[in-house]
Formats: structure tokens, sequence, C-alpha cells
């Protein structure tokens, strides 16, 4: 009997393989150690394979294909229906094995070796970042125990630390002075090394000609259009942008029963780094669009007058999504809409 689709689900070490015949009958059903993955598949003839889109999925994806086979990486959500029962790797093999067959499943593209790079300093930078965070807010919370109220912001707990190590705060005892010290000592590392993670950014940046041209939106810098050309390596699978914007949890659950249609709050399903991009700078062109009315979008401040800002920046980073989609699938720059007459 020959093999026609195999699901395999991914691990550390120990892999389950599950593989049927064109009639559905299992082949073969076994464990395979990470260093018998290639060597087994090597001997099959070409074959339809599915995985889970895990961690390490586009690297195995990318093994099996350069062996021949049809990879196809499922999102984890759309396979646990086809569990019949029990959480077993030898179940979840099973599961996918059926799901990959599926006419109606989604598939996950597979990322290349430079868009996985390009993600990797999105990842690092966004721990860096957390990080960063985490030793601002230490900073100000051991100096509230002796009455000092440290303003919000990187610059004012970088100021605040050269005081005390300076010998400016006398109400605050030698010991804890050294302790800010250091906190701050660790802020200007981690701060080195997000420039120098930006500055690579900027390079894979000017070497992309999409990320150029997604970098053309209002409200999408450096940093959003980099992550977008990274990440959405298929974006015609998309039908369209509503589509693509409801892939990263931007547009509004349904509740639809008796006849009756109710929309909720956004899905938040999805790529969830994506969307945060998206939302912050959105929130950096709705703070400008109440500055100076005349610098964006004429229906951000009409919007602006009947809705809350909560609602406008999603809404216009749903926008923002449907645009990015548009340039990714038919090419182009972004194209201000012309100013309709009073």
């Amino acid at each position: 009997m020959e093999i026609t689709t195999v699901g395999i689900d991914l691990a550390k070490s120990i892999f389950q393989v599950h593989a049927v015949d064109a009639a559905g009958h299992v082949v073969v059903r076994k464990a395979l150690r990470r260093a018998q993955v290639v060597p087994f598949f090597a001997k099959l003839p070409r074959c339809l394979v599915g995985m889970e889109a895990c961690g390490t999925a586009h690297h195995w994806a990318r093994e099996l294909m350069s062996l021949g086979h049809d990879v196809r990486l499922m999102p984890p959500a759309y396979v646990k229906p086809y569990v019949k029962r029990g959480k077993t790797d030898a179940n979840d093999a099973a599961a996918i094995c059926e799901a990959v067959t599926r006419p109606s499943m989604r598939f996950v593209p597979v990322k290349s070796t430079e868009q996985q790079a390009a993600l990797a300093l999105h990842r690092t930078r966004d721990l860096l970042v957390k990080q960063r965070t985490q030793l601002v807010n230490m900073i100000r919370g051991l100096l509230a125990e002796f009455g000092i109220e440290m303003a919000r912001g990187l610059r004012h707990a970088l100021e605040l630390a050269a005081r005390l190590s300076a010998g400016d705060a006398a109400e605050v005892p030698p010991l804890a002075q050294r302790v800010v010290t250091g906190l701050a000592d660790q802020i200007g590392a981690v701060q080195i090394q997000l420039t120098r993670l930006e500055k690579e950014l900027l390079a894979w940046h000017r070497d992309s000609d999409l990320s150029q041209r997604l970098a053309t939106i209002p409200g999408v810098g450096i940093v959003s259009a980099t992550a977008l050309a990274a990440s959405v390596s298929e974006p015609e699978r998309f039908r369209s942008g509503r589509q693509f914007a409801a892939s990263l949890g931007l547009t509004p659950l349904q509740n639809c029963s008796g006849g009756k249609e109710r929309l909720g709050r956004i899905s938040r399903m999805g790529d969830r780094y994506l969307r945060r991009l998206l939302v912050v700078g959105m929130t950096s062109l709705i703070r400008r669009a109440k500055t100076t009315p005349t610098s964006v979008d004429p229906r951000l401040p009409a919007l602006l007058q009947r809705k809350p800002v909560r609602v406008v920046t999603v809404a216009a980073a749903n926008r923002t999504a449907r645009v990015a989609w548009a340039i990714m699938t038919r090419g182009g720059t972004y194209r201000a809409p012309a100013a309709t007459a009073a």
C-alpha cells in the first residue's frame, strides 16, 4: 500500500507520524526521533504532509519540501476539532492527517529563512522593550518608597538615576541609590542593544521594496512595515482586504441567531504582534488628528466627533490593514483620498 497522506505531530525530540493510503487506511503509526525524521521521509514517494503551524514548523516544512513532498501548515485551532478523544501525540498526528485533506481547511504559508530572520529581530526588539519598561517601573516603585515621584518616560528615569549617582537626593539611602544606579545601567545596556537592532531593521527595510511601499501608509513606520513584509508571505490567499483584517483580529465578532445579527468587539484572533503595531501606529495618528487635523485624512477628525477615541483607533487600524493588503497584492504605494468638494 502506497502512502499518500502523512500527519506529523512536531516536538523537540520525539515526533509522532500517522500515514494513510489513498483509501484512508492506516499504513504507518509510529514515533520518530529527531534524527530519524528526514531519513524516514526521504524513503517515501511524494505525498501530502500536514503539520501544525508551531515554532519549528517552517523549518521542517522547508526540509520536507526539499525532498519533494507537498507540505501544508495549519493553525492548531483548526486541527483541534478533528481530535477524536484524549490528548495524545498519536491522536494529534491522526487529527493532523485528517485535517490536511479537508477542502475547506485554511493553510499557513511557509516562511523563508530571510523572513524568519527579520521576525527574529522583531521578537528580540519586543522582548528588550518589555525589559526596559520593567526596569523603569522598578525604579519608579523603589523611589516611591522614599517619597520620590518620578514622571513617566524613559528620559525622566535616566535623569533621576543620574541625580542619585551624583548624590543630589539626600532622602534616599546610599544602598538604595546604588540599587537604582545599577538598574539605570541595565537600562542603558538594553538601550544600546535596541539601537543596534533598529539599525538592522532599517537596513532590512531599505533592501525590501515591499517594506518601503508599506511605509508610505500614514501611521505605518519602519517597524510596522518590516513586520508586515516579513510576516505575510502570500497576501493573495486572502480574497479581500477585510479578510486580511479579520486574520489580524481587527473585525468585530458576529453573533447571529434567529435571523438577527449583532456585532460585538473585535475578535483579537490571529497575529497579536501585527495587530498591536497597527493599533499603536493609529494611536499616534489619532493624536496628530487632534492637534493638526489638516495633516491627516479628513475622515479621521470627522469620525472623532461622532465616536470614542479607542473605537476610531481600532477602526483606523482595520482600514490600514486593508490598505496594506491592497499594496501587497496590487503593488504601488499609498495614495491619499481626494478631497471632496464642499
